[in-house]
């Protein structure tokens, strides 16, 4: 594919998006993983180009204080990546070097959203505890700062990133996910034989599947009955939703088809380690600036089952933070004593911070999205103290207009009014 110029500039966009049109009308765009779906576009090691990502569930989701559009995204039409682009000369059991130099938002839609996801569509961190439903918050970009009038009081400067950046898989790695993945549902379904709800995972749905090329009707049909779905990150890179991987990180990926067929997007302007709400950066539709290089041979070399990265240097620091502990103990519902568990010990340190945020004056779902969204930093504490596991979560005290550190006379208590939801009311 010939690249575009953009104006102004000399580096070439290899594939322009318009966010303000449906990712499934435009080109250049996918939302399977499958080795049979062509290069949309090429490059060569060294070369610096642009391309376009449309926001993940590819339009659904309007600027508006209600959150039906949440309650009702079509989870078969996402996420929308952007390409495949074939590195030339890269093979199987090499590397792929992916320099993020930048990550934008378009100039004509210079806003995200964060989403509280139903129990039953998407879920959640806390899904099942709260049966959630959908809740939302619109951010306004002003420069590197984001600010929301559904979560007021808050301002905090954003970490662009690509939430799912990966490589292709092989025809073998595809049939190993679907295998594993349909093996789980199988492992979870309840005594009447019904899957699992939330879905621990997601198997091959051609309803809704996409490729913006010209296809073979037998190939489109077979991409899109064997396609994996891009909810979770692989072995491959995909959806790992890393906050860090924001401009000027360099990142590792293993190469398992000819071209290493590199696809990314899910952009997003800010997101809390976790993101706990499901949807729960600040997702929005940008620009990526990226140049990428091989290193021949380095799966061998380096051992390597998954992707690496060397994260940016100039992400925003906020020095002063509270942190709150989370042990491996159900301290907020049923009192359970999980063994080594970190991710109830993760669940109880959010709910800790949550309850925290709540005394301030917000709703607990603003405190949820907010927990998402902001630049909030969770880290494992200890994973050898049993029964309990301990993590933490770092919540930075800048980011919002007032001090909201412990004191002797307690919490000043503020209506901060609520966050978008459904028409129904139902929260």
């Amino acid at each position: 594919m010939n690249a575009e110029k953009m104006p102004g500039t000399t580096i070439p966009t290899l594939i322009p998006i318009d966010p303000l049109r449906p990712a499934t009308e435009q080109k250049g765009i996918h939302n399977r993983w499958h080795p049979d779906i062509p290069p949309f576009a090429h490059t060569k090691p060294g070369e610096i180009f642009i391309a376009g990502c449309h926001e993940w569930t590819g339009g659904q989701i309007s600027n508006n204080d209600s959150a039906d559009d949440i309650r009702n995204v079509d989870f078969t039409k996402i996420h929308n990546l952007t390409g495949p682009i074939a590195v030339e000369g890269a093979e199987p059991g090499d590397v792929l070097v992916v320099d993020i130099l930048d990550v934008q938002p378009f100039p004509q839609m210079p806003w995200g959203f964060t989403g509280i996801f139903e129990r039953t569509n998407g879920g959640g961190l806390f899904a099942k505890e709260w049966d959630s439903k959908a809740a939302k918050a619109i951010w306004d970009f002003h420069g590197i700062y984001a600010q929301s009038r559904h979560i007021p009081g808050v301002r905090f400067a954003g970490i662009p990133h690509p939430g799912l950046i990966g490589t292709a898989p092989s025809h073998e790695l595809l049939q190993l996910w679907n295998q594993r993945e349909m093996a789980l549902i199988e492992e979870h379904k309840d005594e009447d034989g019904n899957d699992c709800v939330p879905a621990v995972a997601l198997p091959p749905e051609p309803k809704g599947a996409y490729v913006g090329q010209e296809l073979d009707d037998e190939l489109r049909q077979k991409i899109y009955s064997e396609g994996a779905r891009t909810i979770p990150g692989r072995e491959h890179g995909g959806n790992c939703d890393i906050k860090n991987l924001s401009r000027g990180s360099r990142c590792y990926f293993p190469v398992f088809v000819k071209g290493a067929n590199l696809s990314f997007g899910d952009l997003h302007f800010s997101q809390g380690d976790g993101e706990i709400s499901f949807c729960g950066a600040i997702e929005m539709a940008g620009t990526m600036t990226l140049k990428t290089g091989l290193i021949k041979g380095g799966v061998e070399k380096f051992g390597m089952k998954m992707p690496m990265f060397i994260p940016s240097p100039i992400d925003p620091v906020y020095s002063q933070k509270i942190v709150f502990e989370g042990i491996g103990v159900d301290l907020h519902e049923t009192g359970r004593q999980g063994n080594m568990d970190a991710t109830l010990a993760f669940k109880t340190a959010t709910r800790n911070c949550i309850d925290y945020i709540v005394k301030l004056g917000y709703t607990r779902e603003q405190a949820y999205l907010l927990l998402s969204a902001a630049p909030v930093d969770s880290h494992i504490g200890a994973m050898v103290d049993s029964p309990n596991a301990c993590v933490t979560m770092g919540l930075p005290t800048a980011i919002f207009d007032r001090d909201i550190l412990p004191r002797e006379e307690g919490l000043e208590r503020r209506d901060y009014g609520q966050c978008a939801i459904r028409s129904d009311g139902i929260i």
